[in-house]
Order: C-alpha cells, then sequence, then structure tokens
C-alpha cells in the first residue's frame, strides 16, 4: 500500500476566499472571540483512493506515530510505504518505535523540504476547506471537529472522486 500524508490545520476562524457580492456591498463573515486550532493527520491511499484521518488537539510525535499506527492496523499482513515531508515530529523516537515494532512492513520516504507540490495530499486539504471551513463559523469547535470527519467519510465513500482531486488518475 502507498500513501502519501501530511497535516493541515483544522482551525474555529473561518478560512477566507474571495466570493462574490453585489457591488458596493461587503459580505461579513462572523469570526469566534478567541480562534481554537486542531490539527489532522492524514494519509491518502495513492492507488485505491482510501483516506485515513485522525483530528488531535496537537500534531506531535506522538499524533504522528499514531496515525502510522492507524495505517498499519488498515493493513495487517501488507507493507506500508509511506511519503511524507521532512517535518521534525516525521523523525522522531515514537515514530522509530512504530517503524521498529513493524518489522518491515513499514516504509518512510521523505519528500525534499519546502516542496509541498510533490505531495498529493495538498490537493485534498486544499479540497477539504474548500467544501468544509471556506467562509463558515461553525457554532463549536465539536461541530467543525465532526463536519471534518463527514468529508472525510464522504471521500471514503467515492474514493475515485479523491483519486481525481490529488491528480491519481
Amino acid at each position: 500500500m502507498f500513501y502519501y500524508a501530511d497535516e493541515f490545520n483544522v482551525s474555529w476562524l473561518p478560512t477566507l476566499r474571495a466570493m462574490w457580492s453585489p457591488k458596493g456591498q461587503q459580505v461579513m463573515i462572523p469570526t469566534p472571540g478567541q480562534p481554537k486550532v486542531h490539527y489532522g493527520l492524514g494519509a491518502v491511499n495513492y492507488h485505491t483512493g482510501e483516506t485515513v484521518v485522525l483530528i488531535r488537539r496537537r500534531k506531535r510525535r506522538k499524533e504522528v506515530a499514531e496515525l502510522l499506527q492507524a495505517l498499519l492496523d488498515k493493513h495487517p499482513t501488507e507493507t506500508v510505504f509511506v511519503a511524507w515531508d521532512n517535518f521534525t515530529a516525521h523523525q522522531d523516537d515514537e515514530v522509530e518505535e512504530v517503524v521498529r515494532s513493524a518489522a518491515g512492513r513499514l516504509v518512510l520516504l521523505y519528500l525534499p523540504t519546502y516542496s509541498p507540490w510533490l505531495n498529493p495530499i495538498e490537493m485534498l486539504w486544499r479540497h477539504f476547506r474548500r467544501e468544509v471551513t471556506h467562509c463558515e463559523l461553525f457554532v463549536t469547535v465539536k461541530v467543525l471537529i465532526e463536519s471534518s470527519y463527514d468529508f472525510f467519510n464522504r471521500c471514503n465513500q467515492c474514493p475515485e472522486k479523491v483519486l481525481s482531486i490529488i491528480g491519481a488518475h
């Protein structure tokens, strides 16, 4: 199994983008008083379009190791290849422990520094923001997280659409 993986922000502050409004009328987007940020850690299977996404309060080595373990648990007998960037939490003791315990079933491939265009999952994150968070204020962070998981559950129901988004067709 070959996955591209990365992290993304899930912020209570709505992401803003250009949008249409009548001439002379500015669209007002409400925002919360204090931003609260969670982090998504995810992977997309480049051949099937399946996604594995975890949303956590932090994106440290513990959470990165949790994502890798989720991929291994999803494929208990297969070798899992993961291509991702050189984020420092990707090269830590807890990650190495997961690699060692996988006994050769987990192979990590590092993309060059500062090259997000080489990681197709970035296109999925962009699509996620466009579909879920652009110009949208959620009542609570819990509702935002539920909407985020709903998006990725819908993605897993239409993996051919995900393949198209990441350019795997």
